[in-house]
């Protein structure tokens, strides 16, 4: 499984750019890949979505990083020789149709499957069979389980702002081993007990 995250310019993958991806090998959580991009030329940039990744306007256009080309090619060629190439992550369908879109404007061929794993579903699904009820947002009459809820819900902080790609495969490639398999995962979040095991 590889556990991923993708910061971009924005929420729609066919106008809006990728910035960063950051992955880990969930079997061998010390195989990481991260890699950071110029915006190609004309992406939309979404105001609110500086504001989550925290790159100013310089950071985004810089000349001297990969473009987004490279770091597609390098993100598929990192990833080309693991056994189980599932994606999962927190709404990872959105960081699955960014890295596809990449591909296709590079012409990169495109060989993940389309299924993902979610930690959404699972923090959902364990929240339920541990006789919980999920959060609901009431406004917009659906779940309200984000990744820093999920998160506290593991027993880790939420994730630090401005966020990263590599600290958000963290979050989820932990998050994903507490609720699969009721076990920590990486180093860096060993000092947070699981809370359903205190």
């Amino acid at each position: 499984m590889i556990v991923i995250d993708v910061e971009a310019t924005g929420v729609v993958y066919d106008t809006h750019s990728i910035l960063s991806i950051g992955a880990i090998d969930f079997e061998h959580p010390t195989n990481r890949f991260y890699g950071e991009c110029r915006i190609w030329e004309g992406a939309h940039v979404m105001e609110e979505a500086t504001a989550i990744h925290g790159m100013s306007e310089a950071q985004i256009n810089d000349p001297s990083k990969s473009t987004e080309a490279e770091l597609v090619q390098s993100f598929m060629e990192w990833s080309q020789h693991m056994f189980d190439r599932t994606l999962a992550g927190q709404n990872v369908s959105f960081d699955r149709d960014f890295i596809k879109a990449g591909c296709a404007r590079a012409h990169i061929p495109w060989d993940l499957a389309h299924r993902t794993i979610d930690t959404h579903t699972l923090c959902f699904m364990h929240m339920i069979k541990s006789g919980l009820t999920p959060p609901i947002d009431e406004q917009h009459r659906r779940s309200a389980l984000n990744l820093d809820i999920v998160l506290n819900y593991c027993g880790i902080p939420s994730e630090p702002e401005p966020h990263n790609a590599m600290t958000g495969a963290m979050c989820h490639a932990e998050v994903i081993a507490r609720l699969l398999h009721d076990k920590m995962l990486l180093p860096e979040f060993a000092q947070y007990p699981i809370p359903w095991q205190v």
